[in-house]
């Protein structure tokens, strides 16, 4: 049996496809900047980004890992309150109804205005920093995890029902695997919001030294007028966000495997 063309391999393709056209993409942005002479101040091309990458990596690697510091952190928090708020929800239309709006109003209320008080709330800046980037993060959790909770099979419910299950039990065995898809796909988003956060906190906060994150080290080259320096933490910023949801994918495809679906189609 003759093996299977790359061409019609999906993973390799879910892999190549995107990158082909990211590279595409830098080979078009380097040839523009090229031959239009942008100065590199206005416009840097990828290889002037990754010389300032490659110049400055010790300073950006340890900003990254202070920004990622804060956004992992910002996300256990989002994960832990998140889940528990929805399984809270999940006992009562009351408490979903009295408390939902609630939620609601963290995803709308602005973190730049309410960020410089929530530094000055708290005393520890990263204890501020965490703060900011669960308002940001823990949205997604709780509304997705609670349209899961209540998205149950109506058949299986009368199942449950026939043969007397508790509300623990039904809870366990049926609302909570039934959720599952649901929690995964906020867990997605959340984990991108939480990198938000972080990096809008410390915008607010600016502080510098051994704290300082990625936030400080754009704004920083930003004033210093050193753009390929700003741009190199930009393309970290990115590589972080897209390795953060490529892990909650990974994740996902390995909780709802062979059971769900959307991970069964992830297979094929």
């Amino acid at each position: 049996m003759s093996a299977r063309p790359l061409i019609e391999n999906e993973r390799f393709l879910r892999i190549a496809a995107p990158l082909g056209v990211g590279l595409l993409f830098l080979a078009v942005w380097q040839l523009i900047v090229s031959e239009a002479h942008i100065p590199v101040y206005l416009l840097p091309g990828p290889i002037d980004i990754f010389k300032a990458l490659l110049a400055n990596w010790q300073t950006l690697g340890w900003a990254l890992l202070m920004t990622l510091k804060v956004t992992f952190l910002a996300f256990l928090v989002a994960l832990v309150l998140g889940t528990a708020a929805a399984l809270l929800f999940a006992q009562s239309k009351w408490l979903e109804m009295s408390l939902f709006p609630y939620a609601v109003m963290l995803q709308v209320t602005p973190i730049v205005a309410i960020a410089p008080l929530v530094i000055i709330w708290f005393k520890d800046l990263q204890v501020a920093l965490v703060v900011c980037a669960v308002i940001i993060a823990i949205f997604p959790i709780i509304s997705n995890t609670t349209l899961g909770l209540n998205s149950v099979n109506h058949n299986l419910n009368n199942l449950f029902d026939m043969y007397r299950a508790s509300r623990w039990q039904k809870l366990l065995h049926l609302r909570i695997p039934s959720a599952l898809p649901y929690f995964f796909g906020g867990l997605r988003i959340s984990s991108g919001l939480a990198l938000i956060g972080a990096v809008v906190a410390e915008f607010v906060a600016g502080t510098g030294g051994q704290g300082a994150g990625l936030a400080y080290q754009i704004l920083q080259a930003g004033y210093n007028l050193q753009i390929p320096e700003m741009f190199a933490a930009l393309m970290l910023l990115t590589l972080a966000g897209i390795a953060l949801f490529g892990l909650m994918v990974a994740l996902s495809n390995w909780a709802l495997k062979n059971w769900h679906e959307s991970a069964l189609k992830q297979e094929n």
